[in-house]
């Protein structure tokens, strides 16, 4: 398909304990919450991943294949599912514990994607995290190239190897999302739109700084655009930055600013172009915040 996405990057469970103290499992993992939700709003997505053949990985195969997620690798690089322990707090919020390997095995030789995404722990953790920069290198020439840093310092940790490596995937990437924690986790104590300006530096069209219920600001070439987050009754925040990122994706295909010729145009946005793109993906998050587990919504509900 020349006007897919290919999303990369890992799979696992979601164990969910609430403040209740029950346990609920839900398929999840950045990178499968993107390819799920870009595939709920009606687009072709192709997913490189890894999982096992084992009860963990059943979960996600049926998720997946449910959403019309589309393999775009044998993801049988891993000996075991991975599996994320999120304890919800009393706000909504999320704490994870991690049990995970990343690999990526080859992929299979295809047209070029419309566009690239790839995020969180798939992006930085080694030994995957070489093979999906390689391929973002080998596809940036005719792909715009989209990365959500979404940290996860628990597993990754923080200090000058993991910046280094989120600066590298930067670096060849159109557009980049994080949120305010994640700025917070790579440049301690810095503003997080004074980090967004220096990650600017280092290529991308636009940087996106998501604060939760206190909006999103947009940090582009011709300065920055703030929108305010819609209210909701919050049921857990799982899922959520991966479905705001995922609907920045749909907003800006739906405008055809995406493909590797349209690099340098992408930098170059109005204002209100920008500020309906922002309120898109706030509209899509709110969805996913409002219910339980990374559960992001069809096109039909964004109205």
């Amino acid at each position: 398909m020349e006007h897919d996405v290919l999303v990369v990057g890992e799979s696992l469970v979601d164990i969910v304990r609430g403040s209740d103290g029950s346990t609920v499992e839900y398929a999840g993992g950045s990178a499968a919450n993107v390819a799920v939700a870009l595939a709920r709003l009606g687009r072709s997505v192709r997913f490189a991943t890894s999982y096992a053949d084992d009860p963990h990985g059943r979960l996600i195969v049926d998720h997946l294949t449910a959403a019309g997620v589309v393999l775009a690798v044998d993801p049988a690089a891993v000996a075991r599912t991975s599996t994320a322990l999120a304890t919800i707090g009393p706000d909504g919020a999320a704490r994870y514990e991690f049990d995970l390997e990343w690999r990526l095995n080859p992929i299979a030789d295809a047209a070029p994607p419309l566009v690239v995404h790839t995020c969180s722990l798939g992006a930085v953790l080694l030994p995957g995290a070489d093979d999906v920069l390689a391929l973002l290198e080998r596809l940036r020439p005719h792909a715009t190239i989209s990365y959500d840093i979404n940290a996860r310092p628990a597993i990754t940790g923080t200090g000058p190897d993991l910046v280094a490596r989120v600066e590298r995937m930067v670096s060849v990437a159109d557009l980049v999302k994080a949120s305010d924690e994640d700025l917070e986790a790579l440049y301690p104590g810095q503003d997080p739109v004074s980090s967004a300006r220096d990650l600017l530096a280092r290529g991308p069209a636009a940087v996106v700084v998501t604060r939760g219920g206190e909006g999103a600001t947009w940090v582009g070439h011709h300065g920055e655009i703030e929108i305010a987050s819609l209210p909701v009754d919050v049921a857990d925040t799982i899922g959520a930055g991966d479905t705001f990122g995922a609907a920045l994706v749909d907003a800006l295909w739906e405008r055809g600013r995406l493909g590797g010729a349209l690099r340098e145009a992408l930098r170059d946005l109005a204002a209100e172009e920008v500020a309906d793109v922002l309120a898109h993906a706030a509209r899509a998050a709110a969805v996913t915040v409002s219910r339980p587990g990374a559960d992001p919504p069809f096109r039909h509900e964004l109205g």
